[in-house]
């Protein structure tokens, strides 16, 4: 097994909560939904997740933690998993980006990039 990374996709989408928001109060709360996608030839764990969450401003936080939404699904070959999450920024605009650490049958860990994905309120990105 090897090139590991190349043999999960991740894909994001997101969305803008309005109702949870409060931009008089610089509080914009985002919504992303992830598909991680196993197209190798043996099923994968994931582990722990790497978030750096960027607002407009440029501040950067880091988020670590075990699995994913209190699980550490393993995931089968040609099969994927989807999840829900959210975060919180004091900017209309924002950018996330990451990995997860990932571990193989063989117990070989590898990380599964997550690459950068914009957050924005609706309208506010010409």
């Amino acid at each position: 097994m090897n090139d590991l990374c190349n043999t999960i996709d991740v894909s994001v989408t997101t969305r803008y909560l309005a109702e949870h928001s409060n931009p008089k109060d610089d509080r914009y709360v985002f919504a992303y939904d992830i598909t991680i996608r196993n197209n190798g030839e043996h099923s994968a764990q994931l582990l722990s997740r790497h978030w750096i969450i960027t607002d407009g401003d440029g501040k950067t936080q880091e988020v670590r933690g075990s699995g994913v939404v209190g699980e550490q699904p393993v995931i089968d070959a040609d099969d994927e998993y989807s999840y829900s999450s959210g975060t919180l920024m004091a900017t209309a605009v924002g950018s996330m980006q990451g990995s997860f650490t990932m571990r193989a049958e063989d117990g070989e860990e590898f990380e599964a990039s997550i690459a950068p994905f914009s957050l924005a309120v609706p309208g506010v990105l010409h």
